[in-house]
């Protein structure tokens, strides 16, 4: 079960398309070749890891791994916790960095544009070689504040806003987690009123403002539930013998 379930996860995230992203995406930790649980979450964590091994799951997927580029050097410290966690309760770690974020089904994007009511939807911010948000237009045009308490409200409901709270939305961009000052030229040059995404940095402020783009940040945690929480429901659906579980460990950043 857990090659079957790699090897689909494999093929559903196409993790061939995305040879130039930093995370090892894919199986990054073996544990046992029997799965019954699935545990579903955003950060590969010591916090994570303990949940997974107190519900006895067999099998983590998350949004960040830990296993990046080069990969760990040293087995020693907090490193070495967590994979002695993941060993001595036999439990599998897999990771899926971008290729969550640009999947057009049940992408950490996908899905803020069903909460945004975004149509007419196209690949949108090319980031590493591959484009992994999406920019369309609003199914009902909206102000600011308004598009900002209905894509926050899935997620909690907290927001934070660079613009004018009235202004009317009518395309928008939608980039999870962490875009940058690049997303804001990037929603720019495509036209859009608003981008919407997780992290304003500070460097964005003043770009952001000067270009004209509005911008809704729903804190990179919060803007990266949406894609684990849509996997789980479809490998729920394409393996209904498996327990799903998603496991909350909220930065509040």
């Amino acid at each position: 079960m857990r090659d079957e379930l790699t090897c689909f996860l494999d093929t559903q995230l196409k993790l061939a398309d995305f040879a130039g992203d930093v995370s090892n995406n894919g199986l990054q930790v073996e544990g046992s070749p029997e799965v019954r649980k699935v545990l579903f979450a955003v950060d590969g964590c010591q916090d994570i890891f303990t949940q997974a091994a107190d519900m006895h799951c067999d099998f983590i997927f998350v949004h960040h791994g830990i296993s990046w580029g080069g990969g760990i050097k040293r087995w020693v410290g907090s490193d070495a916790r967590r994979f002695a966690t993941l060993f001595k309760n036999d439990i599998s770690l897999y990771a899926a960095h971008l290729p969550l974020d640009a999947h057009e089904d049940f992408g950490n994007n996908a899905v803020l544009c069903r909460y945004a009511g975004i149509s007419e939807r196209e690949k949108f911010f090319r980031y590493a070689g591959v484009e992994i948000g999406f920019a369309g237009m609003l199914e009902t045009p909206l102000t600011l504040a308004a598009l900002a308490k209905q894509v926050s409200s899935p997620l909690g409901g907290a927001y934070l806003l660079r613009g004018d709270a009235g202004k009317l939305c009518r395309k928008a961009a939608v980039v999870s987690g962490g875009g940058g000052i690049d997303s804001i030229y990037a929603a720019l040059d495509a036209q859009c009123d608003v981008l919407i995404t997780g992290e304003m940095e500070h460097i964005m402020h003043h770009a952001a403002l000067e270009c004209g783009v509005a911008v809704i940040a729903l804190g990179h945690y919060a803007s990266e539930t949406t894609g684990p929480r849509a996997l789980m429901a479809h490998v729920q659906k394409n393996f209904p013998q498996l327990e799903t579980v998603f496991a909350e460990s909220p930065t509040g950043l």
